[in-house]
Parts: C-alpha cells; structure tokens; sequence
C-alpha cells in the first residue's frame, strides 16, 4: 500500500521536480528531497529522463544515498553508481541493512568492495560473508542476518533482561528464535507470549516447537507462497545442516511479489521487469528488437500458410474478410488458457500429479466454447454470404482452432519450464504462431476441399 500511494504522488513530486529543474532551483530539490522517503525518492528518480535523473540525484542527502540505491531498479542504480566516487559509495553502504549491501555489492567496482571489507569490524563481515553465498533470488538472499536468538532453558526473565540491555531490536521482530548451543533451529519465541507469561517459565515451555522453517536455499517465488499461505511476518532461515543462518521480513517478500508481477506483465511484451522507460534509444530498440524477429519469422510462417492457398483466396474473396476471425478467436483462447496455467505455475499449483486433469478440463472448456461461438459465427457467416458451406466450414475451423488453442495454451507453458525457459516471455509468442498457423491452415484447407 505504501508503494501505492507513493506512486500516486509521483506526479505531483515530477510537476514540482520539472520546476526546479527548469529553473535551476538547486535548493528547491534539496529540500523536496529532504522531505522524502527514500523509496519514494527512488520512484521519482525512475520516472525522471537521464539528465534530469542525475542533476537530481546530485541533491539527494548523502544520508538517504545508500538506501535510495537499494530501491531503484538494476539498470537505475548502475547509472546512479557510475556517478559516485569510491568514498561515496563507501559511505553510502555503512548503514545499509547486510541483505541490502549484499544486493549492491555486484553493480560496485572490485577496489571499492575490498575497500568496503577492509573498513568493515569483524562481526559485520562475516554477517555480510553469510549472506553472498547465496543467490539474489533465494531465501539467502532476501534474509537478514540480523536475528535475536535465545536458549530454551534459559527463563523468559532472562530474556527479558537481556532485550532491555540489548536496546534497540530488529525491525518487525515478532518472534524470537530458539536455538541450542551449537546454534541449531529449535522453534520461536512469540512476542506476545514472552509478555504475557510468567517471568519465571523456561522459554522451553511457552515456545511453538512446530514452525518450519526455511531452507536458504529456497527460491524466492516459493518464499512468497509460504509466507501467502502461512500468514507470516517474519520466518527463520535454515542451512542445509538446519543451522539458523538469518530471517526473512514481510517487507522483502512484498518486494518479490511486485517483481514477479512486474515480471509476468513486463514479460507478455517481451520486456524485463528492469526496463528503465528512459534508458537510451539504442539499447530499447536493442532489448526490443529481438522480440520483434521473433514475431516477424512466426509472421512469415503463417504467411506461408496463407500463401500456399492463394489460389483459393482468389477464387473466393470472403474467405479473405473471414480470417482474422478465425484467428482472432484461436489467439483470445489461447490466451486465456496460457494466463491461468503461468499463474497457476507461478503459485505452484501445477505438478505431474494434475498436469493430465488440468489439460482435460481445458480441452472440455475448449470444446465448450468452441461449439457455442461456432454456431453464432456458422449464422453470421452464412447470412452475411448467403452460403451455408461457408458458415459451415468456417464453424468447424473455429472448432478446431479452439481446441487447439487450449492445448497449447495449456502445453506450451508446461513444456517451456521443463526446458528452462521462462513461459512469461516465449509463452505468447509460441502460442500466437501455433493459433494462426492451425486457424488459416484448417480454414483455408476445407475451403479449398469443399468449395473450390
């Protein structure tokens, strides 16, 4: 929600930026910056053309730096981080929460990370040499290592007097986790009841034994569906030999969620869910140019379908009017079916054990609809070219195309993840050539055979 009303700022925030900007009123910026949060501090510099990005981000407070890096996009940041000297970037990190640095660390130059090891205490490296191993998008990854733990044969007075000499906590804590000796995950320690029971109980007593935790290996996507389907705020993360290795915060998981969404939408164009709107000419037509050959070969393909019956489209000129209908319908279909099965495996929700079931439902529904648009077509078509055959056949090709629309809307995802790539980007493409290719192929093909 926070994000949200960020966004709904923006504009205001840009009409004002626009204005200093244009005038040249430096002191203006410093003191609209001074007023922001740094996300939404990041929101304003993504939504700002190149010059205007870094004239601005010249007036952000040295104190909001490091946390404005964190916020911005990949592509944002590596153009922010080419503006700043290595003392600068140096002290842009030192408050940054360890999974933020780590986040960083990769778009910094090699001599300003060793600088920023070597100025590092002990303690705070090897939080941070906890969390590098592992990659950006799993559990590792997103944790903080930042974690209060407690024994289970310690009292909760213990406890109690160690966070008031402790002082400051880590943010969103709402449970504290138990460990033994050897720093092995036990269970947690709820907040609310290290408050509500009696001093003198043994942690032993009142902790929840039964929470799972999370492996660090663990995939990103698969964090945020735990913590959908548990109703976590915080949880703990694990090392393969169940060794307490960090926490992950509502706050990260949220930050997942707006990718993957990003990245399915961004992904149905053919674009990443980096895409910076004002990144230079050359490199968007670059990134964008792929996916365009791409669709101009599928185009040629169906093309060459068309072209093998022109003798049959020159005879019968209706059949030309009709196409894109034909099409059309096939496309739509298949669209729909292709959105719920990446929903579906985004959710995880699809595996071999209902793969068979889900293909034959959507088959069913094809079928379904295939039969009721046929039929309103077969009408239209047949009144509009006083021909019954031609209703008919283009009936039957709708049929078909259906069908197969949701065959493949319901295949091609699944086979595209087993083969290691992302259905989000090549789903739609492989879809669209096989709908276009079936529906001109069945259309044209009975045309020729029956009215020709």
């Amino acid at each position: 929600m926070t994000e949200a009303i960020e966004k709904e700022k923006t504009p205001d925030r840009l009409q004002s930026f626009h204005g200093f900007l244009s005038t040249g009123d430096t002191e203006g910026m410093r003191e609209a910056l001074a007023d922001m949060h740094p996300a939404e501090i990041a929101v304003l510099l993504e939504s700002l053309p190149t010059d205007q990005r870094l004239q601005a981000w010249k007036e952000v407070p040295s104190e909001q730096t490091g946390e404005v890096l964190a916020q911005v996009h990949d592509k944002v940041r590596l153009t922010l981080i080419g503006t700043m000297d290595s003392d600068e970037l140096i002290a842009a990190t030192e408050n940054l929460d360890t999974d933020d640095l780590a986040d960083l660390l990769p778009d910094m130059p090699d001599e300003v990370i060793q600088q920023l090891l070597n100025t590092m205490d002990e303690q705070n490296r090897e939080r941070l040499e906890t969390v590098l191993p592992y990659p950006e998008d799993s559990a590792g990854g997103l944790m903080n290592v930042d974690t209060i733990t407690v024994r289970a044969d310690i009292t909760l007075d213990v406890v109690l007097r160690y966070l008031r000499r402790r002082g400051e906590i880590p943010e969103t804590t709402d449970n504290l986790v138990v460990v033994n000796r050897t720093g092995h995950y036990l269970g947690l320690l709820p907040i609310t009841e290290l408050l509500t029971n009696k001093p003198d109980q043994s942690v032993a007593e009142v902790m929840q034994r039964g929470v799972e935790p999370i492996s660090a290996d663990t995939e990103a996507h698969e964090v945020a569906r735990i913590f959908e389907h548990r109703d976590l705020v915080t949880a703990p993360v694990v090392d393969a030999d169940g060794r307490l290795v960090g926490r992950i915060t509502i706050d990260d998981v949220v930050d997942v969620i707006r990718e993957r969404a990003d990245h399915s939408f961004m992904g149905m164009a053919g674009l990443t869910e980096e895409e910076d709107i004002f990144a230079p000419v050359i490199t968007s037509s670059r990134r964008r140019a792929v996916w365009l050959g791409v669709n101009l070969m599928t185009a040629f393909l169906a093309a060459w379908v068309i072209g093998l019956f022109g003798a049959t489209i020159e005879q019968l000129v209706a059949l030309a009017v009709l196409m894109p209908i034909v099409a059309s319908m096939g496309g739509i279909a298949g669209s729909q079916t292709l959105t719920l099965v990446i929903r579906a495996q985004a959710l995880g929700q699809i595996g071999a054990s209902n793969a068979r079931q889900l293909l034959l439902k959507e088959l069913t529904v094809g079928f379904l609809n295939g039969l009721v648009w046929a039929t309103v077509i077969a009408v239209v078509a047949g009144l509009w070219f006083d021909s019954v055959w031609l209703g008919a056949i283009i009936a039957i090709a709708i049929m078909i195309n259906l069908v197969v629309a949701a065959l493949s809307g319901t295949v091609i995802p699944l086979v595209l993840k087993k083969l290691g790539a992302d259905p989000a980007l090549a789903g739609g493409v492989v879809l669209t050539t096989v709908t276009d290719v079936v529906g001109f192929f069945a259309f044209l093909g009975l045309a020729t055979l029956f009215l020709v």
